[in-house]
């Protein structure tokens, strides 16, 4: 069946074209470019991309969790190592070289870092103010990267999406991307659902460890977060093939703080909970990497099988009714069928 089909062998698209940024001035301070961002920032979305002056400094600051990683951060800023696509020009920064205090600073790095119990995903991190995308950082850069390295940005002001979409995502947002490698081709569609999967139960975790109730984010096939039937968020993956392996950039956008134009994790929570406890970006991506290692390796190990009743319990669909519709010798027959599982319909000969 067609809708079968669609389901159980989804490929993930190849890596899109990446994506321009005009030269960058040298970087002159992190604090007053976050300063002059924050100012941009407060323009109407419409108003965001135009606002945003092609001249600014585009900055990269890298931390690692180890001394090893520190270490490997050194030595990408002593070789000028990363890029952004049409090598425009970045400044990199170490996060031990950012001025202290460092108020302005949205993202925690240190809580982020201190959160985290990884021993692969999540442990060398990419900040930055703002970015293109988050995307085009670690696929453009992906082999001078270690595999679990991930890129995260204040202000996206061309996050990329499923069809070539691109939109911009403003302060309030948690816009992140990492590296993944596969060996077995036949899998990496599925990885996805993995991934969304991990983000819903991270967003529990979170709710546990603060004591306040859990919002019931589901997944709506095949790549979208949805709460009280509202999109809150998106997972993208794309993928290419070298030396034998899958390199595969997964991407989250998460609308954490931001009540339009639907809404967002926090004006959820105050509605179901009276505490001073708001979700925090640093928070949601720590638990999600502590979760997402432990799925990724059941994952490898054992199959998708051993998630599949999980994510069938935290996606939309499950008990929904769709038509199915083939052509039989030339003839166009419906079928009712009940979703039960991602290859899974049942038939039902009675109509709705």
């Amino acid at each position: 069946m067609p809708f079968t089909s669609s389901l159980r062998f989804l490929i993930l698209q190849n890596s899109l074209p990446f994506l321009s940024l005009q030269n960058s001035l040298p970087f002159l301070s992190l604090h007053k470019l976050i300063s002059a961002n924050k100012r941009r920032f407060s323009l109407s979305l419409s108003m965001a991309a135009t606002a945003m002056d092609c001249s600014s400094s585009c900055v990269l600051v890298l931390c690692g969790k180890s001394s090893a990683e520190t270490e490997f951060a050194k030595s990408l800023k002593s070789n000028s190592t990363l890029k952004l696509p049409d090598d425009s020009k970045v400044s990199i920064l170490l996060h031990s070289e950012v001025e202290k205090p460092l108020e302005e600073e949205p993202f925690g790095i240190e809580s982020f870092m201190n959160s985290l119990s990884t021993t692969r995903f999540g442990r060398f991190l990419i900040w930055s103010p703002r970015l293109p995308s988050t995307h085009d950082v670690v696929s453009h850069n992906f082999s001078e990267l270690p595999i679990g390295t991930v890129c995260v940005a204040n202000v996206q002001f061309k996050g990329r999406g499923r069809s070539k979409n691109v939109w911009e995502s403003p302060i309030g947002c948690l816009m992140f991307s990492f590296t993944i490698q596969m060996e077995d081709g036949r899998i990496v569609p599925l990885l996805q659902y993995v991934v969304s999967l991990a983000i819903t139960e991270a967003i529990k975790d979170v709710c546990d460890a603060n004591g306040v109730p859990h919002l019931n984010v589901k997944i709506k096939w095949p790549n979208d977060l949805y709460l009280n039937g509202l999109k809150v968020g998106g997972i993208l993956s794309t993928s290419t093939y070298k030396s034998k392996k899958f390199n595969v950039s997964a991407g989250i956008g998460l609308n954490i703080d931001n009540e339009k134009p639907t809404t967002c994790l926090n004006a959820a929570l105050r509605e179901l909970s009276s505490g001073v406890y708001q979700f925090r970006r640093e928070d949601i991506i720590a638990a999600f990497f502590n979760k997402f290692e432990n799925f990724f390796h059941l994952f490898i190990n054992e199959g998708f099988q051993t998630l599949e009743d999980l994510y069938c319990r935290t996606w939309l669909h499950s008990g929904q009714r769709v038509i199915i519709q083939e052509k039989n010798k030339g003839q166009l027959v419906e079928n009712v069928v009940t979703i039960q599982g991602l290859t899974a319909l049942r038939l039902f000969a009675s109509n709705w």
